[in-house]
């Protein structure tokens, strides 16, 4: 009886009042809670949020179990951590190091005319990729570049072999793609200085956790254009190979990898441009190279000094941005 007396006075369309309140829109709930949570704050007149709730602290102890998870891991994972900085150190970093400093310097001057030229086809951007790594030069900062370069390579290629995989698998399954989407999006808003203490905390001090932090650093952009691309090849092309009789792992290797190079070889451009700007940071636990120059210039208030090593920061990215994207336009025009 009550039910149907609310419903009389609801009108000729017999609509009740709780079906009404059920179909509010969610901007009108929010505005309702927004609304009872400043109700509350202005009767008990604190602005704060409580640390109990019921008799139930709401104090989350993130931190301490953090500092507790990292020290047991260094203590049960240490000589995996000391493997890890040897192999970096003496089989990747120190070699293409020596390499770089070996190299007379009109020989890498003449290297970066003819890829300039090979890449782009441009004698203006030849010569101007030229005339900038020869500025590096005269600024006093050759070897220093050398040193910024070697770290650059060694992340890159790190990389390298750690996103492409990852970005195949999320091409190739939806739940590694969805597993993996909000973990990209963590590492991309992540201050970069963040990265520094858990690879300074693993690593030490020096080049092995600058190229650590790098890696974590410039890694997402390459995983998530690998994705795009071989999601982004075309249906009929797939098809076609599995009309001829060709395997999962044949399409993916002759048919989606060379499509989807245009979008790996931007990836690997954005990688390399994100290591670039770590350089600066990555200087503050022992990196050396440029980055440090750059540092010291900052605690001395030296802006000459600063503005040499900065420049000379830009001429690698530069060169190196020129480089790498008129290798991927040439080869994409070459595909068309």
């Amino acid at each position: 009886m009550a039910s149907e007396s609310l419903r009389e006075t609801t009108g000729a369309g017999g609509v009740d009042i709780a079906e009404r309140i059920r179909n509010l829109p969610w901007f009108v709930w929010a505005i309702i809670g927004f609304a009872l949570v400043w109700i509350s704050t202005r009767v008990t007149g604190d602005s704060q949020f409580p640390t109990t709730v019921l008799g139930v602290e709401t104090h989350i102890p993130l931190a301490s179990w953090t500092n507790g998870a990292l020290d047991w891991t260094t203590t049960e994972f240490n000589a995996f951590f000391d493997g890890i900085t040897r192999f970096i150190l003496q089989r990747i970093l120190v070699p293409i190091e020596a390499f770089l400093i070996g190299i007379p310097w009109p020989v890498l001057l003449l290297t970066v005319g003819v890829l300039g030229w090979v890449s782009t086809r441009s004698k203006a951007t030849t010569v101007t990729l030229v005339l900038l790594m020869a500025m590096i030069g005269t600024f006093g900062y050759w070897e220093l570049a050398m040193i910024t370069l070697a770290i650059i390579i060694a992340s890159v290629f790190l990389a390298l072999l750690i996103g492409l995989p990852f970005g195949i698998l999320a091409a190739q399954f939806r739940t590694v793609d969805s597993i993996l989407r909000p973990i990209l999006d963590g590492m991309q808003t992540m201050p970069a200085f963040v990265y520094l203490l858990p690879a300074m905390f693993f690593f030490g001090l020096g080049k092995v956790p600058a190229v650590i932090a790098t890696v974590v650093y410039a890694v997402p952009p390459l995983i998530r254009l690998t994705t795009l691309g071989i999601k982004g090849v075309s249906a009929s092309a797939v098809e076609a190979a599995e009309s001829y009789g060709a395997t999962r792992s044949q399409i993916l290797r002759d048919v989606e990898m060379p499509l989807a190079l245009p979008a790996i070889m931007a990836g690997i451009n954005q990688t390399t441009m994100m290591a670039l700007a770590m350089v600066v940071i990555a200087a503050l636990v022992g990196a050396g190279g440029l980055g440090n120059e750059v540092l010291l210039a900052l605690g001395r208030l030296d802006t000459g000094r600063g503005a040499e090593a900065g420049l000379s920061i830009v001429a690698l990215a530069v060169i190196i941005d020129r480089i790498t994207q008129g290798f991927a336009s040439r080869y994409e025009e070459s595909i068309k």
